[in-house]
C-alpha cells in the first residue's frame, strides 16, 4: 500500500468515526431532555475529527503531487 493510499485509508477511518459522532449528536438533539454539555463535547469531537481528516487528505495530496 502506498503512502497516498495509507493517508486516504486513515481519512476514511476518521470519516467513519466522524459519522458515528454526528449520529450521536443527532440523537442528543432529538432527545426530550437535551444535554447541552454532552452536545458541546460531541461538537468539539466532530471539529477535531474534521481537522484530522483534512490533515490526512492534505498529506495524501502532497505525496501524490510529489510523486508526479
Amino acid at each position: 500500500m502506498s503512502s497516498v493510499d495509507e493517508a486516504l485509508a486513515r481519512a476514511e477511518e476518521l470519516l467513519v468515526r466522524l459519522n458515528e459522532r454526528r449520529e450521536e449528536l443527532e440523537r442528543l438533539a432529538e432527545a426530550d431532555d437535551v444535554d447541552g454539555e454532552a452536545a458541546v463535547d460531541v461538537i468539539a469531537e466532530l471539529a477535531e475529527l474534521a481537522r484530522h481528516i483534512e490533515a490526512e487528505l492534505t498529506r495524501a495530496r502532497t505525496i501524490a503531487d510529489a510523486n508526479g
